[in-house]
């Protein structure tokens, strides 16, 4: 299952809930944290946990719980905050080996529901053997929730300004604009959470849950994002750590160094794993819609829209040249989408030149629009936000950024010429977005070598677009114990996708078997099926 599949799966399992959660608001508790974890409290989980269309049957393997962990570890009489886990509970509890913990990445998406969808992850024999454990990161969803805004409209208003892949004069300056009162709303609004949301933060909660299950030792899987807290977490306790499966690696010794340096080789990933995707097109002939020159259609399409404006699709669908550089390259996340993007670019590359003859219903009605969605309007007048701002406040408590936001159109001039389809939308990322961020919080940046009593078990792809395959190689290197397993596939993310990848990670986590060194595998499909 590729990462964003594996983010549908989630968010269609929160669309199949009878109602909405409402999360905590972002104010620690007046009580004291325990000076020692508790045990996890678990309780029938409410009818909105789980999805409607779950049999009785399967309802009784699944426990909820909130937990409270410190809001600041090093001064946990400042009070706590909640953190939401979904327990499901192992399938043959008599041979039950401990917990997995589970982490989709982001930061900021949300692990809680993770546990339904385990079976579409790992195999029947982790199932067997471990409590699944999901649950909402400090700042996300369920938990105690991160907001920089107090209504909807204020959100939009601000979003708005910003331009997805900032080209005009217009929408640099508006996008400075509107980054910098980003900013200032977090400062204003988030709370004293927004100086506690680093990955170390949530490595120590992490820890204190491990403990509170039961569990004198951690398992656990992360991906992509989660790599970097499953790397934190064996740092900080490498003699509490058991098995810790990666999926998606960060460069952890680059990202806690160098933000912009590791975001401009971050975006270099994703042209190469374009430019291989294009390259797959052609060679898979007709097998792909957009073969025959693949590449150099793709260059002009891109500098026609740039140039040009925006183009309609045939169900309407209008394409600008920021929506095609956003989408193009979350569609590269998910390898089962990838024969619906050739479609979508060769159905454009036609209306682009009307005299060629057009082929003929390459997308279904509706489809365009699917693939290419990502925003979604808020209407309703001082609508309470009920959405969080984890993802910025992670990231930029993380990662080191030197420059000053004016500096970035000059960035992103030059990552462009470098870069021509991604560099300037990575450009004007987190070194915009952190530029003048509002507080600084205590992060882990290293030591990464400290050994574990087993190694790290790292997967990487060869053509994964958002954490490439150096990143990796990087990791299972910066680590003290680990084993990479490489993985010849397109795609961010492998487990759920390689029968290969899913037997290493069951055999690990049930056994600790390592694999052999140099290991290789391929995905069970390939990019472009035989119908």
């Amino acid at each position: 299952m590729t990462m964003r599949t594996l983010t549908r799966a989630a968010a269609a399992v929160a669309a199949l809930v009878a109602g909405v959660v409402v999360a905590p608001t972002a104010t620690a508790t007046a009580a004291p944290a325990p000076a020692t974890p508790v045990p996890v409290a678990w309780h029938t989980c409410p009818a909105d946990a789980l999805p409607t269309t779950m049999p009785p049957g399967e309802r009784t393997k699944y426990s909820c719980a909130d937990y409270n962990v410190p809001l600041d570890h090093d001064r946990p009489r400042l009070g706590t905050i909640s953190i939401a886990m979904l327990r499901r509970a192992a399938d043959s509890p008599t041979h039950r080996i401990g917990s997995l913990f589970l982490n989709p990445g982001g930061p900021g998406g949300s692990g809680f529901a993770l546990p339904t969808v385990a079976s579409r992850i790992v195999q029947p024999a982790v199932l067997d053997r471990f409590d699944i454990i999901g649950f909402d990161p400090r700042g996300i969803g369920r938990s105690t929730t991160l907001r920089c805004f107090a209504t909807a409209e204020d959100a939009a208003a601000v979003n708005a300004k910003i331009a997805a892949v900032p080209y005009t004069r217009k929408e640099i300056r508006d996008t400075i604009e509107g980054t910098r009162e980003y900013g200032q709303y977090c400062d204003r609004f988030a709370g004293p959470l927004l100086a506690h949301m680093s990955t170390q933060d949530v490595a120590r909660d992490l820890d204190l849950m491990r403990a509170g299950v039961g569990d004198d030792k951690l398992n656990y899987l992360g991906f992509s994002y989660g790599t970097l807290l499953g790397a934190t977490y064996v740092n900080l306790f490498p003699q509490r750590s058991r098995a810790i499966v990666l999926d998606g690696n960060v460069d952890p010794a680059l990202r806690t160094s160098d933000g912009s340096e590791y975001d401009h080789q971050r975006t270099a990933g994703f042209e190469i794993s374009l430019d291989a995707f294009l390259k797959e097109c052609d060679k898979a002939g007709p097998l792909c819609a957009y073969s025959g020159g693949a590449r150099a259609k793709f260059d002009e399409s891109r500098e026609y829209l740039k140039t040009h404006g925006p183009v309609k699709l045939s169900d309407g669908t209008e394409v600008t040249y920021g929506l095609f550089v956003s989408a193009t390259g979350s569609i590269l996340y998910s390898r089962p989408e990838l024969p619906d993007l050739a479609r979508l670019l060769q159905e454009l590359y036609d209306i682009i030149h009307p005299s060629l003859a057009p082929h003929p219903a390459l997308l279904a009605p509706g489809q365009a629009a699917s693939l290419l969605s990502g925003n979604t309007r808020l209407d309703n007048p001082d609508s309470p936000y009920t959405g969080d701002d984890s993802y910025a406040a992670v990231n930029c408590s993380d990662k080191p950024f030197h420059n000053k936001l004016t500096d970035v159109p000059r960035t992103a001039d030059r990552w462009d010429r470098e870069m021509p389809t991604y560099g300037r939308h990575g450009a004007w990322g987190d070194q915009a977005l952190c530029a003048e961020w509002p507080v600084f919080a205590d992060r882990y940046a290293g030591p990464w070598d400290r050994k574990t009593p087993n190694p790290v078990l790292v997967f990487s792809n060869y053509n994964d677009p958002a954490t490439r395959y150096q990143f990796g190689q990087r990791m299972a290197a910066e680590l003290g114990n680990s084993r990479l397993v490489s993985v010849d596939a397109f795609g961010h993310c492998i487990l759920g996708d390689s029968t290969c990848t899913d037997r290493i990670a069951a055999d690990y986590l049930v056994n600790l078997k390592v694999p052999a060194p140099g290991q290789v595998c391929a995905p069970d499909l390939p990019v472009f099926p035989k119908p």
